[in-house]
């Protein structure tokens, strides 16, 4: 019988308590205060502690990935940890985003004479990675096998949305990694950007609104329109903003066909790039 085991990274934001229950491994990336100050990311770094260092600092934290060594380390760990043959699917954040899909592809091509793995460029970030994992997770905890798997991440790589709203461009801008969003700097002026990631995984302004109750009212029609009557799982997470995350989770609750709904706290890594306020929420069809 063949086990599927599912991988990602931190920057899947994914609860440490549905991680655990889902029996998902989380491989950590790295934020870097100086040369003398790194912290694994959901690990050695809280997302409240994060957020307290970084008004704290002096200059804009950076962000590593894992190396393929650690990827390839962590592969071999979950074949021989194995008592039986085990396909692997890693998970993992944009590779417009970040080298970690990159050095899980490298550290796959290293083991792939004795572990089959399959590594998996999400397009996305935080929990809209986070949504898709966990769906497939409980997959293989139910027994369900790789084409099964696969076949379930292809629906959700296709159908899962994601929006967020930021509080200023700065931190994207400073971290390259703003995308086509980049033509917003400067354009502003009291509105409120809503953001997504492109099909191919990059930043983009999907639409400007005056205010934050306008830009929520934006991005629930928009769903509205996406989902129709659909039954729909729904993820919330959010950069020291609990109070905006629950007004968004609860239009979306009201006005979509909700199943299920997680939320969670953006992670150090993903919180370097969007900074304080940021609040994402992402849909993805339930499994029929």
């Amino acid at each position: 019988m063949t086990r599927v085991k599912i991988v990602t990274d931190s920057t899947a934001d994914i609860p440490n308590s549905l991680a655990e229950e889902l029996d998902i491994t989380v491989i950590p990336l790295k934020v870097n205060f100086s040369a003398d100050e790194t912290y694994l990311d959901g690990i050695e770094l809280s997302p409240t502690a994060f957020y307290e260092k970084l008004q704290q600092a002096n200059q804009m934290p950076t962000t590593s990935q894992p190396s393929p060594y650690d990827f390839e380390k962590l592969y071999n760990e979950i074949y021989d940890e194995s008592e039986e043959d085990t396909v692997i699917f890693s998970i993992h954040l944009s590779s417009k985003l970040s080298g970690t899909y990159q050095a899980a592809t490298i550290a796959a091509s290293e083991v792939e004479d004795k572990i089959n793995v399959h590594v998996i460029d999400s397009k996305r970030a935080s929990y809209s990675i986070g949504i898709i994992v966990a769906d497939v997770a409980k997959l293989a905890i139910e027994g369900a096998d790789q084409k099964a798997i696969q076949d379930r991440i292809d629906v959700l790589l296709n159908e899962t949305s994601v929006y967020f709203m930021v509080e200023t461009l700065e931190y994207l801008q400073k971290n390259g990694r703003i995308g086509k969003a980049q033509a917003l700097i400067g354009s502003l002026l009291k509105m409120k950007p809503i953001l997504s990631l492109s099909k191919e995984g990059e930043v983009y302004p999907f639409e400007k609104a005056r205010g934050r109750k306008k830009a929520i009212d934006k991005i629930v029609e928009t769903l509205q329109e996406t989902y129709k009557d659909q039954p729909v799982d729904i993820g919330l997470s959010h950069a020291v903003a609990p109070e905006v995350g629950d007004t968004v989770l609860e239009e979306i609750k009201a006005r979509l066909n909700t199943q299920s709904t997680v939320k969670t706290e953006i992670g150090a890594v993903i919180g370097t790039h969007v900074g304080p306020g940021t609040v994402a929420v992402m849909v993805t069809p339930t499994k029929a």
